[in-house]
């Protein structure tokens, strides 16, 4: 099994802002470092910029500001060292610079088989969980992680 991650969040100013220049332009760098970072397995691309960024959420599609982020990898330490221990860590104690601070839960951890491939769609439903339910096996977050099923 593999852990998937998904992160959404609300840019404070439009995706070519200045609000949140220095975040975009980091993007790349940071796609770079996880994808060099031991466990890591996929993530999610478009062909319109950094990351992800042209790819809409369900639910946000006319949001431009509405940014996605899903991931694959290896096991829960390997991801929790790249997202807290990396040079990532330091953007992530800054994202209340970035993203407008969200009333329900933005991230959510599920497992998926070796070779999955999990859709922005299966993402959403797994956030919906969640948000919905709490940390369960089918969705969990960062401080609550739970271990592959069986």
């Amino acid at each position: 099994m593999h852990l998937a991650q998904l992160n959404v969040g609300r840019l404070v100013g439009e995706p070519d802002g200045p609000e949140v220049a220095e975040f975009m332009t980091a993007i790349p760098a940071m796609n770079l470092l996880a994808e060099s970072s031991p466990g890591f397995v996929w993530r999610l691309a478009d062909d319109e910029g950094p990351g992800a960024t042209g790819i809409r959420f369900p639910g946000h599609e006319d949001d431009q500001r509405y940014i996605v982020n899903l991931s694959v990898w290896e096991d829960f330490d390997s991801l929790r060292h790249y997202v807290a221990r990396s040079g990532h860590g330091m953007y992530l104690r800054r994202r209340r610079e970035w993203f407008e601070k969200p009333p329900q839960p933005t991230t959510v951890l599920w497992w998926v088989p070796d070779g999955h491939t999990p859709s922005v769609d299966e993402a959403a439903e797994r956030l919906g969980r969640l948000r919905t339910h709490g940390p369960t096996q089918e969705a969990f977050d960062m401080a609550n992680p739970h271990p592959p099923a069986g």
